[in-house]
């Protein structure tokens, strides 16, 4: 795909988001070449045109806790995705960012 602009930008680096792993809000935004653009990338997520291709269920909150907001959904929706995909959950239902967060490094 080819994409336009920063919310090109952020539907890119999503696209690549492996499954099995997570990214923050702000990661996205640092990627994308501005780190204090984390709400437009939550906008971005939240419009996204094109679920299917661009991941968004992969983007949560840096503490690892999901959104209300999940625009295809909801919080629960979201978290049965990366559930189905291996993504590990704390007791308290945050996202295990330890052992789940990608690091932007190309899968192979």
């Amino acid at each position: 795909m080819i994409f336009i602009g920063f919310n090109s930008k952020v539907y890119e680096i999503v696209s690549h988001i492996p499954e099995g792993k997570v990214v923050s809000y702000g990661q996205v935004a640092s990627m994308a070449g501005n780190y204090r653009a984390s709400r437009a990338v939550g906008y971005a997520m939240h419009g996204n045109p094109y679920y299917g291709s661009v991941p968004c269920h992969r983007v949560v909150f840096q503490n690892g806790n999901l959104t209300d907001g999940f625009a295809f959904g909801g919080k629960d929706v979201q978290r049965q995705l990366l559930e189905a995909e291996g993504v590990t959950f704390t007791k308290d239902g945050y996202v295990n960012m330890k052992k789940c967060r990608w690091d932007g490094t190309p899968s192979t």
